[in-house]
């Protein structure tokens, strides 16, 4: 089953306590810091479109991108009732295309350690490249192998809320650095009975290293490695790395 089918119905109620704002004031610090006022921004792996809605109430232009057509559905949805005209598209990362370049391009919540191969995540970054405006900036995150190995693990959680509730069965391949987790929804239909899905995700573990090699060979230009969206750096127990890039300024062919 593609990821995030069933979860988009209820990604919202479960993600409730995700901080968009921090991680909005974050990317607006580095946008101060260079220099850019954004007119155009893209959201990768955008989701339901909580940060490209952010980014919309200040009347920036958003483009919002994800594989996941469901989420885009609730995303569409949202930019509808609240009268905010986010162009939304159901694209793969790693071969996106965009009409023209943009300011900034963000990444939020782990959406690059779905890149499972290198080669996907260097044609990521090479896109990236090629749709920033000179000395554009790129800002994301990937969750860490500390992550992965310490909190995660070979471990199960569960959720519950009123009309729904998960169980998230993790495991962790150190050799393959491949996080899997088998999610089982139950959600609640109009006539009060549950239905269950199941969903399998996979994510891959990269290290900083092999993230900064790419980005080189992408030909951008990385600025800092940072704490979970603090101003912090990173260190060997970051759970989330977030990575501020920059576009390199040299006129595109």
């Amino acid at each position: 089953m593609e990821a995030y089918s069933e979860f988009a119905k209820v990604y919202d109620t479960f993600m409730e306590d995700i901080p968009y704002e921090k991680w909005t004031g974050f990317i607006d610090h580095y946008l101060n810091k260079y220099h850019i006022t954004p007119r155009i921004v893209c959201d990768l792996g955008c989701g339901t479109g909580k940060m490209c809605t952010l980014f919309a109430e200040r009347d920036i232009q958003v483009i919002g991108i994800d594989n996941s057509e469901e989420m885009l559905m609730v995303a569409r949805e949202n930019a509808t009732a609240n009268k905010h005209n986010i162009l939304y598209l159901m694209q793969d990362m790693s071969e996106f295309e965009l009409y023209g370049t943009v300011d900034l391009i963000y990444s939020a919540c782990d959406c690059m350690n779905y890149l499972l191969e290198e080669e996907q995540l260097l044609n990521t970054f090479k896109w990236i490249n090629n749709y920033l405006e000179p000395r554009g900036l790129f800002i994301f995150d990937i969750s860490t192998s500390y992550k992965y190995e310490s909190i995660l693990a070979d471990k199960t959680f569960a959720e519950q809320t009123e009309d729904a509730a998960y169980i998230w069965e993790n495991y962790y391949d150190e050799e393959e650095a491949v996080n899997e987790f088998v999610v089982n929804f139950f959600i609640k239909n109009e006539q009060g009975h549950y239905t269950r899905t199941e969903e399998y995700h996979y994510q891959k573990a990269y290290s900083i290293d092999k993230v900064k090699s790419l980005l080189d060979e992408a030909g951008l230009e990385l600025m800092g490695i940072y704490d979970d969206y603090t101003h912090k750096p990173y260190h060997e127990n970051t759970l989330r790395a977030t990575f501020v890039v920059r576009e390199q300024g040299k006129r595109k062919e």
